[in-house]
């Protein structure tokens, strides 16, 4: 792909359309990044939906104050309403970009054309990211068994902007405020001082979900073995109650957050942590950009890889069954196999591997 013909510097208005929540959002900052570097003195705003789920906060609750995005507009997920789609048209063209970075997941050539149609309509001239071809799916490295991830397939889609490495974990800075990390000190007190756990137990999808009395188990083993560290439980408020339930066994202090504080305030909080223990969830992604080493117990619903925690030192125990690949949300006839079938004892070793790992690296 040929470099960017336009003079990046001279752009004053930059339109980033990216829809999802916060595991969607997280793994788009590398690309947000690199935008941003690209288009220094633009006014940078995103096109994004606002998820009406209470586990499932909006872009801007991840982006917060970070700079990387100056304002949003609600995109109207699903909509077939020709009124709305006007008042969107008419947005659009007031703000009058120059440039649109178009970062979606993979929808299939037809939509994505669609969407391109739309926007020059809106009088967007210049689009970038066009995920077109090869650039609609992970590329996938059989010399590992794993598939690329989307953070590294979104910057592909946009490498006229430049190539970063996705593992670059300047990349992955949130910019957190000086406020919002007082916050999750003031917050955490019990553990001060300590080395501690993370762990978000919980999920919004059933076919994520690795039991309550799993985490439980796996908790109590592994507050045994490690006795003298702290607890923090993180997600959202429908979270407090499971992860309660988790931490029942855990020996040291306990601090549960769920509920109580922001996205960017539980990546504040969980800063420095050991370790971070959980299903597929925006939690993980919030651990791994901070540096902690993730130990996950991982549904094969979709691909070995593509959504995995990034970095090296995680441990995710993904096992592959006939029925992997679903992308079913909801799993009642294979009765979540994929994740029932690991043990405690397996996610125990994995969650000791991967600190191990971590401080091998570290020394």
């Amino acid at each position: 792909m040929k470099p960017l013909d336009i003079d990046s510097k001279k752009v004053k208005r930059v339109l980033i359309y990216r829809l999802g929540s916060l595991g969607d959002t997280v793994v788009v900052m590398p690309a947000l990044h690199l935008v941003a570097r690209t288009f220094p003195n633009a006014r940078r705003v995103m096109l994004t939906n606002f998820p009406v789920h209470a586990k499932a906060p909006a872009a801007s609750a991840i982006i917060g104050e970070s700079g990387l995005i100056h304002d949003y507009m609600g995109y109207p997920v699903g909509t077939r309403s020709l009124k709305t789609l006007t008042g969107l048209w008419w947005q659009i063209r007031r703000f009058r970009p120059e440039v649109l970075i178009y970062l979606t997941k993979p929808r299939g050539d037809e939509a994505v054309k669609r969407d391109a149609r739309f926007f020059r309509l809106c009088g967007a001239t210049r689009i970038v990211g066009l995920p077109l071809g090869d650039l609609a799916e992970p590329v996938y490295f059989p010399e590992k068994d794993i598939w690329e991830h989307e953070s590294a397939r979104l910057l592909r889609t946009i490498r006229e902007l430049g190539t970063p490495d996705p593992e670059d974990l300047s990349y992955w800075d949130l910019r957190l405020t000086e406020a919002e990390r007082e916050k999750a000190r003031a917050l955490l007190p019990p553990i001060a001082g300590k080395p501690f756990i993370a762990c978000g137990p919980g999920t919004k999808m059933q076919a994520k979900d690795w039991g309550e009395e799993n985490w439980r188990q796996l908790l109590a083993k592994l507050s045994a073995a490690l006795p003298d560290h702290g607890l923090v439980l993180v997600g959202a408020k429908e979270d407090a109650q499971v992860s309660d339930y988790a931490s029942a066994g855990w020996r040291g202090p306990v601090v549960n957050l769920c509920g109580q504080v922001s996205p960017r305030e539980t990546a504040a909080a969980i800063t420095g942590a050991k370790l971070f223990l959980g299903p597929d969830s925006g939690p993980m992604h919030l651990a791994a950009a901070q540096g902690v080493p993730c130990a996950i117990a991982f549904a094969s619903r979709d691909r070995r890889g593509y959504w995995f925690p990034v970095g090296k030192e995680h441990q995710v125990v993904y096992h592959t069954m006939e029925c992997s690949l679903c992308k079913l949300e909801t799993c009642i006839e294979q009765k979540k196999k994929c994740l029932t079938s690991i043990s405690v004892d397996e996610m125990l070793q994995a969650a000791l591997r991967a600190m191990k790992q971590k401080e091998s690296v570290g020394r």
